[in-house]
């Protein structure tokens, strides 16, 4: 594509959370959906056929979060990274640090980076010499008789509060506005770049039209600030949150396509000459649905090897239950104790050794297991690489979580229970509703947020406040994710290395029958 003389168009394609998902089905049931990088791939190559000048640019998560990424880390890792593989088939310039590249360690990490053909940029995250750890800050992209690109690579700073520590080990983790306020300054006036672009893997805290918040302002996402904080950027591609938006704060614009190859975010800058530089004079985002798009057929024959390998693992049959175990209402398996969520929770009971344990269901498509399980059931509903933590907590901080989790739900007009609307905007967070075993609670939703636990015993006697007790979490719950602070920096009594989906797995393995029990030791009410 050519533009009328004196303008030029740069076009930038940008992937996000891929989260390991190349081919366009469904793990849990084989079904065809509208995602992948495969799906993507075909409309990145449609893009760079037209394209007067192209950046493509991936913005983290993308090495961890399907079975695929599960069964190539546990089982195959020596080989190649299928996700790496298809970025360098399809040329992309570079990537960004997610927070789930940390999950399977630095030396997987390591590798995933040493076999991309393409650079990895985050200057936020520096060694212990201040210096970026993985080696870039940004890139150069310079167009031949055309515009000089910088692009920036920004992480949210937050991870400290959700990875194990040994995966993060002499990495510091610093705020993303005061790093981008020193490196677009670099890029401004010693690369002397034409176009500024900071690719973010973090979202957006405040409504980019009001300003206002929507959500608790802890760090996680400080788009909204470097739009409006830091002097000289021109697109900020955007990320973490799984949303899809498009929109300008403060002359920045601003992108986020979404999860799992969904959508692919397109901006485009329209660029005039100016003396001796290009001057941007417009800019349009717009985010390409993959839905009816046939998948790239030769990024599917590169890693049909890796899927036939996945789908066979996931197959193979380890147990069976008998009696209810799917999920049928996942509202209803949240209102009210069920025998799925027992079992979580009974399983990270008698591995960790602790008397109390939580957990929760995922998402709204956790299935629950059916009466003959296979590994394809077990990932399907842990869907993370998450390991147990046990906390030494006293009674007080249990109430307070109890409380935090309360404020999951909501009434209707009609005095219905409902999901509180800010655990489903900007992004769902039904991983943040947490349901515990070893105790009995009953939450009365009718009743004001931070007073809705009408009820909590263990063993029948009132959970004595100044009383300390051992409960056994996932290491994301433990770190004080989902803004459970009351469980940061609490006593570790034991650490669990084995990934959860694994325990599972071993566990129904070691039976092979298994009765699907339900106590009854909590329910949510509105009365």
């Amino acid at each position: 594509m050519t533009t009328e003389k004196g303008k030029q168009r740069l076009t930038i394609l940008q992937t996000s959370d891929l989260h390991g998902y190349i081919y366009p089905h469904s793990y849990a049931n084989h079904e065809p959906s509208d995602l992948g990088i495969a799906k993507a791939a075909t409309l990145i190559k449609a893009e760079r056929k037209q394209a007067e000048h192209l950046l493509v640019i991936d913005n983290g998560d993308l090495i961890q979060g399907s079975p695929l990424t599960y069964h190539h880390a546990r089982l195959k890792p020596e080989a190649a990274h299928p996700l790496i593989l298809c970025l360098n088939e399809l040329g992309f310039d570079a990537a960004v640090l997610g927070n789930h590249e940390f999950n399977y360690g630095l030396p997987f990490l390591e590798k995933a980076i040493g076999e991309s053909r393409f650079p990895w940029l985050s200057a936020n995250l520096t060694n212990e010499a201040g210096e970026p750890f993985f080696g870039k800050p940004y890139l150069i992209k310079e167009f031949e008789k055309g515009p000089r690109v910088g692009i920036l690579g920004l992480t949210t700073s937050y991870i400290p509060n959700w990875e194990k520590k040994e995966n993060i080990t002499g990495i510091s983790f610093l705020d993303p506005v005061e790093t981008a306020r020193r490196w677009v300054r670099v890029l401004r006036e010693e690369e002397q770049v034409d176009v500024v672009v900071v690719a973010y893997h973090g979202g957006l805290e405040r409504d980019l039209e009001t300003g206002e918040p929507t959500e608790v302002l802890t760090g996680e996402n400080q788009g909204y600030e470097l739009c409006t904080a830091v002097e000289g950027i021109d697109v900020l591609l955007t990320g973490h949150q799984h949303r899809t938006l498009t929109g300008t704060v403060k002359d920045v614009c601003v992108i986020q396509p979404g999860h799992a190859g969904r959508i692919l975010g397109k901006v485009e800058l329209t660029l005039v000459l100016d003396g001796a530089g290009w001057m941007i004079a417009e800019k349009r985002a717009s985010l390409l649905s993959v839905e009816g798009v046939e998948a790239d057929a030769q990024l599917l024959a590169l890693t049909e090897e890796y899927e036939w390998q996945t789908q066979h693992w996931l197959d193979q049959p380890i147990g069976r239950f008998t009696g209810e175990m799917r999920v049928l209402d996942p509202m209803a398996a949240r209102l009210k104790d069920n025998a799925f969520v027992e079992f979580i929770n009974r399983v990270q009971m008698e591995v960790s050794g602790a008397a109390i344990s939580n957990t929760a269901l995922f998402d709204d498509h956790s299935p629950g297991f059916p009466a003959e399980v296979t590994m394809r059931d077990i990932v399907s509903n842990y869907i993370y690489p998450n390991t147990l933590t046990v906390l030494r907590v006293k009674g007080s901080d249990i109430r307070a979580a109890l409380e935090q989790t309360a404020d999951y739900f909501a009434l209707d007009d009609a005095g219905k229970i409902v999901v509180n609307p800010r655990f489903l905007h900007p992004k769902p967070q039904h991983y943040n509703y947490d349901m515990w075993e070893g105790i009995e609670y009953r939450i009365n939703v009718a009743r004001p947020v931070g007073q809705r636990i009408v009820s909590l015993t263990r063993n029948g006697q009132p959970l004595e406040m100044d009383a300390e007790y051992e409960v056994v979490m996932n290491n994301y719950r433990a770190g004080g994710g989902g803004n459970y602070f009351m469980f940061r920096q609490k006593p570790v009594v034991k650490e669990i290395s084995i990934d959860v989906a694994e325990l599972l797995a071993s566990y129904i393995l070691e039976r092979r029958v298994i009765q699907a029990q339900v106590n009854e030791n909590w329910e949510v009410v509105a009365n």
